[in-house]
């Protein structure tokens, strides 16, 4: 069963880090992207999906005249995947998805939003080291090569260089998980990452319902939300923190500050 809710922070962690210890490391070392909601009922849609209408017609002009009005200077190469990331990063409607390493992270953006404390919060977690296995040879190769799990952006700027071969790559979509250079503190705070579908249109939970064994996803009661939101401030899970600066510190101000 993919939905589990959990009935306590002690459900809540071990459900979390269920499935961390790695026998060939012989370490606990998890292999799953995170991310929290407020709502159990949104989808894993991106910014791009969320401006409606003929979005996907949208999306190179988006980034064409981002890429045009932008300062030079914000990205290291003239790559499409540096681009995609910073775009990402400031708020442009992209087919981008944030995802985090940490479960921690991730039950904060589940319990950050004080006005929906009244509905049940969400965690998604997803076997990215799974999901790689369903890619296309030559990027499975990429990253048999690098040793790795993730792809970065100087491996996927050598493999795919715009957004029409990202979108015919295959015949089947698939999903890559990827880590953006580290422009800010933020994102390294953050413990961030992202993932792309090969289809601007094509959300990741309608293509998650496809392969049940690589996914899971942890329902947080309306009821345990303070509770788990209070524990993460005393474990300074704030925003003071994810989001360094005095926009960080007001929201925590503002909302550790709020009436219950």
């Amino acid at each position: 069963m993919n939905e589990i809710r959990i009935h306590s922070w002690n459900d809540l962690v071990s459900e979390l880090f269920e499935d961390s210890w790695s026998p060939d490391l012989g370490r606990f070392r998890s292999r799953y992207a995170f991310r929290g909601l407020s709502n159990a009922d949104y989808k894993l849609e991106t910014t791009l999906m969320r401006l409606r209408g003929n979005f996907a017609e949208l999306e190179r002009h988006l980034l064409r005249n981002f890429k045009k009005y932008a300062h030079r200077s914000v990205v290291e190469r003239d790559s499409l995947w540096h681009w995609l990331s910073v775009a990402q990063h400031y708020g442009l409607p992209t087919r981008l998805l944030d995802w985090t390493y940490s479960p921690f992270i991730a039950m904060h953006f589940a319990t950050a939003n004080i006005e929906n404390f009244h509905l049940d919060g969400t965690i998604w977690a997803v076997n990215y080291v799974k999901a790689h296995q369903l890619l296309p040879e030559r990027l499975k190769n990429k990253l048999e090569q690098e040793g790795a799990n993730v792809m970065t952006v100087e491996m996927l700027s050598g493999s795919i260089r715009t957004l029409e071969e990202l979108n015919e790559l295959a015949v089947d979509d698939f999903a890559i998980f990827f880590e953006p250079p580290s422009i800010d503190d933020r994102i390294i705070n953050q413990y961030a990452f992202c993932s792309v579908m090969t289809s601007p249109d094509r959300s990741l939970d309608d293509w998650l319902k496809g392969y049940p064994q690589i996914w899971r996803k942890i329902i947080i009661p309306a009821e345990l939300k303070w509770e788990i939101r209070d524990k993460l401030d005393q474990a300074n899970i704030t925003e003071r923190v994810l989001f360094p600066g005095m926009d960080g510190l007001s929201r925590w101000l503002k909302r550790h500050y709020s009436p219950k």
